[in-house]
């Protein structure tokens, strides 16, 4: 008798298949091959299922966390090419459509942003933790629904920084407004964390759940009470491309909203207040 497997099955199979073709890759940077086997899994992954990776068997689960970091490091040479890219241009902020994922961005930055303004008046500093060198979400933020606000960003890849920071040179006004560090957000002293309104959490700091946990603690314990904290995360088959933050894993916050997209934005949203502590 033939086996029939249900669509979340079938979808997941499909996933793991192209786990097997991704992993055998000899590199993971941007090429016709590499490109099209992500744009494939990216594809496969934001399908409408009610796939939930907690129920993986335990090889699942392995290589779950495998394609995690293939994904990680699959992104971060997209954004230095594409970055490297940019920069070749006098102008780069006028062509960052060229990036392949320019329109999820501007997706994922307007839903980030009217979810933020439910629970924010004004928001005078933010802090993206995880900016990378193609800082996206902090351009498009600054540029078209933050166009006060200072933003700070903080990556440990000090090359990482320096073409982030050439990225918008060009723009005296968004360069004015805009910082850049090369550290670990536990580096950096908690009198500066306090001066945030609001923190991004970026998907990839914290490949695992202890790690995640841990910078999260560490957020908790030095921002300032009342401040915003937005996590990314990912939910249902989007839980192949990044880690999953859970509502328990934001100890010392109030959670104020979840946003689980059903298009092709591939991130889910949570914001949280930190407590006030009596």
């Amino acid at each position: 008798m033939a086996l029939h497997l249900s669509n979340d099955e079938n979808l997941v199979e499909k996933i793991l298949n192209l786990y097997e073709k991704i992993s055998a890759l000899e590199s993971l940077k941007p090429s016709k091959n590499v490109d099209a086997l992500f744009s494939q899994l990216v594809s496969l992954c934001t399908q409408p299922s009610s796939v939930d990776v907690r129920y993986l068997t335990v090889n699942q689960a392995e290589i779950r966390n495998h394609l995690i970091r293939l994904c990680g490091e699959a992104e971060k040479h997209l954004e230095f090419h594409f970055s490297a890219k940019l920069g070749r241009f006098s102008s780069p902020l006028d062509r960052l459509a060229v990036f392949p994922y320019y329109s999820n961005y501007l997706k994922l930055a307007r839903l980030e942003f009217e979810t933020l303004r439910k629970h924010i008046t004004v928001a005078k500093k933010v802090a993206f933790v995880g900016s990378g060198p193609l800082p996206l979400t902090s351009i498009v933020l600054a540029l078209h629904h933050m166009k006060s606000a200072r933003f700070d960003n903080y990556d440990f890849d000090g090359a990482a920084n320096a073409m982030a920071r050439r990225l918008v040179a060009s723009n005296p006004d968004l360069s004015a407004r805009m910082g850049f560090y090369s550290c670990e957000i536990e580096e950096v002293a908690g009198s500066k964390l306090a001066e945030y309104d609001v923190v991004v959490l970026a998907a990839l700091v914290g490949m695992d759940r202890d790690d995640k946990v841990r910078v999260v603690k560490y957020l908790q314990q030095t921002m300032a009470p009342g401040a915003v904290l937005l996590v990314r995360s990912a939910h249902g088959a989007r839980a192949f491309l990044y880690p999953v933050v859970e509502e328990e894993d934001l100890h010392g916050f109030h959670v104020l909203s979840v946003v689980h997209p059903a298009d092709e934005v591939v991130n889910s949203v949570i914001v949280a207040r930190k407590l006030i502590e009596c």
